[in-house]
């Protein structure tokens, strides 16, 4: 993370670039030809189309930003590509007609890795706006936008959005239709990228498959996301940095076991699938997985402004105990060796806690970490209230870190809340604010929603649910405060939709607890 000269970016404001952006991708419709493609004699070995699925930018430091996109000119079937090499040129320039460019360069696409392309490019001005694009073989992608962070000492401000949980069947992106309108300069996805479950006859739009087990119902599955022009557009308007939760692999997972039994003997090789699927499909700066493991807890900072712990909940938490669902408790929960994020990951957490210099330390969490003893005693097991000792532990090590502002972000249920962060002891103190989102298109029980929304608001350390719409939220970050807007729209059964801010709180600089604004 190399320091440089200060320059701000020039051009048309984002809005102006990211709707020319969504008007390019819309030449390049799944399956379809490119409308740069000008493939003769000479390039006849790849079809047209090959940028199909668009491109993103992602996890930014301050001198560099990691760039992809995936050729596949049929993507919802294996991807259409030829099982050959294919060389991919890129370039990021100052302006959006590439009249300055600063950097290029060329990457394999490799078969063995669905044809993704990942590259880092390094070497750029801290604290700036680019432009890139792909070419290879007479074809163009569409152009987008990334960014690099403030170098440490610097940060004067930052606006990131968060969001989750986007099940393809549940509706449509209604949401990120209003994303490049809030001018963002992250988003920090928090998991259920995709879901791997099967069609629904009754859903808004249907998935492209049954239930997903293999590496090509993966990769088709990835596809159809990636080929959605609205999700495009919110990936190139600015980096992202993702994590993952369950849907990702299946559902309520943890480690190697699998919530359905039956699938036991061939989970691993389920999970090195869909984690080698999940890094092809993301601009993460990420080695490529090995088997069933990959590493993708790290860090990302925004100068001395804000750092961003990224969690994986996942891969290295202890099976669940207390039953599938919202229960009663059990001797088990308690159990001082069960961990959810495992023993090296705590470790590193710990130490980037203790060394941090950051106003706010943000959690990127995928679960609800506060105690929620709904009813009084009916618990998660899925939660952070399935390992209270291991949340005990974390909470200690915010603690001993000094941290005075850690505000955890969390998706997962599909409903937005606002409170702070206490373990189960009673009268315990509050520790952090947690942020939690809503989800993009995934649902909650409607029929439900009356009773969560009185339970879940019941609790002191809560302040603030809705349970009934969804959205992202929106972030404004200063060395004073971090203001959250949750902004929500009407419905994701339609393409369009109003959205509004439903409510704003703010987390001031040297307060742990947040209060409406």
């Amino acid at each position: 993370m190399g320091d440089s000269g200060e320059i701000q970016a020039q051009g048309p404001s984002r809005r102006a670039f990211v709707g020319g952006a969504l008007t390019a991708a819309a030449t390049v419709g799944l399956g379809g030809k490119s409308a740069w493609a000008t493939v003769g004699d000479a390039r006849a070995r790849v079809p047209a189309g090959m940028f199909s699925l668009g491109v993103a930018s992602g996890d930014p430091d301050a001198d560099s930003v990691v760039l992809w996109t995936r050729l596949a000119p049929d993507p919802l079937n294996g991807g259409g590509m030829p099982p050959i090499d294919v060389s991919v040129h890129w370039e990021v320039a100052e302006d959006e007609r590439f009249r300055r460019v600063v950097r290029h360069g060329t990457a394999s696409a490799r078969p063995a890795w669905g044809h993704s392309v990942h590259v880092t490019v390094a070497g750029l001005r801290h604290d700036r706006w680019y432009w890139y694009r792909f070419l290879s073989e007479g074809q163009v992608s569409p152009v987008a936008r990334a960014r690099t962070a403030p170098a440490r000492p610097r940060g004067d401000a930052l606006r990131f959005l968060f969001a989750s949980c986007q099940n393809w069947q549940a509706g449509f992106y209604t949401a990120w239709a209003h994303a490049p309108a809030e001018e963002p300069d992250l988003v920090v996805h928090l998991g259920d990228y995709i879901y791997e479950g099967g069609i629904s006859a009754s859903a808004p739009r249907q998935n492209n498959s049954g239930e997903i087990f293999t590496l090509a119902d993966y990769r088709n599955r990835y596809a159809l996301y990636k080929g959605d022009l609205l999700l495009q557009a919110a990936h190139a308007m600015c980096p992202w940095v993702v994590t993952w939760d369950d849907h990702e692999v299946a559902n309520n997972y943890t480690g190697l076991v699998p919530q359905n039994p039956a699938g036991a003997a061939t989970f691993a090789a389920r999970r090195a699938a869909a984690y080698q699927a999940w890094w092809e499909h993301q601009p993460v700066r990420l080695p490529k997985p090995v088997g069933p493991d990959l590493q993708i807890y790290r860090r990302v900072h925004w100068g001395r402004l804000a750092t961003f712990h990224v969690l994986d909940t996942r891969q290295y938490r202890s099976d669940q105990v207390c039953g599938e669902g919202l229960g009663p408790d059990c001797a088990e929960r308690s159990d001082p060796t069960r961990t959810m994020l495992g023993t090296k990951q705590e470790r590193w957490l710990g130490r980037g806690l203790a060394r941090s210099e950051a106003t706010f330390e943000v959690l990127a969490n995928q679960v609800v970490m506060t105690s929620m003893p709904i009813g009084g005693a009916l618990r998660s097991p899925d939660q952070w209230d399935g390992y209270p000792v291991a949340r005990t532990r974390l909470l200690d090590q915010l603690r001993a870190a000094g941290t005075t502002n850690p505000v955890v972000l969390t998706g997962d249920i599909h409903a937005s809340g606002v409170g702070v962060v206490v373990d189960e002891a009673p009268d315990a103190p509050a520790v952090a604010t947690e942020l939690v989102g809503t989800s993009i298109t995934s649902s909650f029980d409607p029929a439900l929603a009356d009773i969560a929304e009185q339970l879940i608001g019941d609790l002191p350390q809560i302040e603030w649910v809705n349970a009934r719409q969804r959205g992202y939220v929106r972030c404004d970050v200063t060395a004073d405060e971090l203001v959250a807007q949750y902004r929500l729209v009407d419905t994701v059964r339609e393409l369009t939709s109003p959205i509004a801010t439903a409510t704003t709180w703010t987390v001031e600089a040297g307060n742990v607890a947040p209060h409406a604004t």
